[in-house]
């Protein structure tokens, strides 16, 4: 059973929100500025795909929201990764490693 392109690009999106709100609880505007900033500007990652993405991981119970005041007296939404969330980062973590590995093997290949 083969991926599809824009099921490897959503599914690596779910893995790189995973892996930051695993570092820390975030607001969507600050996955957003994270993946930018340390991906060296490399993911542009626009809300239209974003949000979207938020949304499918909360509905699976991987991260969980909830409402809070941001430092300017905003109300943001906050997500949070959940237990669940954490196994499903080590599980998809191992699975894009094997990838990766895999990936490399063909391209080495002379």
């Amino acid at each position: 059973m083969g991926t599809h392109h824009s099921e490897l690009l959503r599914d690596t999106l779910d893995l790189l929100i995973l892996k930051l709100l695993a570092q820390r609880p975030l607001h969507g505007w600050a996955v957003q500025s994270q993946l930018r900033l340390v991906s060296q500007s490399a993911l542009q990652v626009g809300p239209g795909s974003l949000y979207p993405a938020l949304h499918r991981l909360e509905h699976r119970g991987w991260i969980s929201a909830e409402w809070q005041l941001t430092e300017r007296k905003r109300r943001a939404k906050v997500y949070r990764l959940t237990p669940a969330g954490r196994r499903q980062l080590e599980r998809e973590t191992k699975g894009w490693r094997r990838l990766v590995h895999a990936v490399d093997l063909i391209l080495e290949r002379s």
